[in-house]
């Protein structure tokens, strides 16, 4: 059973949400409980992110290109991939084949940190004004506002 907490004054835990509340109601002063916790980052962050992925991706033109498997579709879920890989977010690992490949890092709560997280959208900006806008003078300060209007800020 996941728990919200929240940091309270004096290094306490506060219950962050009605189900803790009920869950904190069972335990007595001494009562002892455990389990991971990972700090929650902020989800509009979260949010802006995704919406600066799908700008990106609706604005990508894959080159043609066919392989020995078919010609391959555009596919978001291996473009956000991509794109982390590229930002240089990924382990490299050894396929059953034999050989090597990056497999980007997690951007889960629990997975990345907000400095890191932060690095990633800006690296991710620059990368897109580079590979998919290269052909126009847009500044990273005007991506950035499309995105907020994609997500209804601006």
């Amino acid at each position: 059973m996941k728990q919200t907490l929240m940091a309270g004054p004096h290094n306490s835990w506060i219950p962050g949400d009605e189900e803790a509340v009920k869950f904190r109601a069972r335990f007595k002063s001494g009562d002892m409980a455990h389990g991971d916790f990972t700090k929650i980052r902020d989800i509009i962050k979260h949010r802006k992110y995704f919406a600066l992925l799908n700008v990106g991706f609706e604005n990508w033109e894959p080159g043609e290109i066919d392989s020995k498997f078919g010609t391959p579709m555009k596919n978001f879920e291996r473009f956000r991939k991509d794109t982390a890989i590229l930002c240089g977010h990924y382990d490299m690992v050894q396929r059953l084949d034999g050989t090597a490949r990056p497999e980007a890092h997690s951007i889960s709560f629990a997975n990345m940190d907000d400095d890191t997280f932060k690095e990633l959208y800006s690296q991710t900006i620059d990368l897109f004004l580079k590979k998919i806008y290269g052909n126009t003078d847009m500044t990273a300060e005007e991506l950035d506002g499309i995105v907020m209007q994609y997500i209804g800020f601006s």
